[in-house]
């Protein structure tokens, strides 16, 4: 068979409807398969999994982030901390009212990326988490 004649039947194979062909023809043996689009969804979905292995609390609002109610209070979370929806994870001062910043997933606080007492603008990542 002509290096022509194999690629004519690849092309073909590859616009038609078909998820598998085979030909023989003497000790030439070619077998062409494509995955089907219920495979492919699959391994979409599964690198998406993957690939979401961290999440970011975000800062709602422009003002000064705290960890704490006040200085002498420990911190609403520190590394390592477990968080659910819902769960305080520190306070923004904004207009001198202070807006108590909450969760938005479960998981496992792995960094907090803002200094306490520093600025925030709207939108800044303030902790990663690591999602359940």
């Amino acid at each position: 068979m002509k290096e022509q004649d194999i690629k004519e039947i690849i092309s073909f194979f590859e616009k038609s409807q078909l998820s598998k062909f085979s030909l023989k023809r003497g000790d030439f043996e070619i077998i062409l398969e494509k995955e089907s689009v219920a495979e492919k969804v699959e391994q979409e979905e599964k690198v998406e999994k993957e690939e979401k292995i961290e999440e970011f609390i975000r800062s709602p609002m422009v003002g000064t982030f705290y960890t704490s109610p006040s200085p002498d209070h420990d911190s609403f979370v520190k590394v390592g901390d477990e968080v659910t929806e819902d769960t305080v994870v520190c306070i923004i001062e904004a207009m001198k009212v202070m807006n108590e910043v909450k969760s938005e997933v479960r998981g496992v606080v792995k960094e907090i990326l803002c200094k306490n007492a520093h600025s925030v603008e709207f939108g800044t990542k303030l902790f990663k988490i690591e999602p359940k």
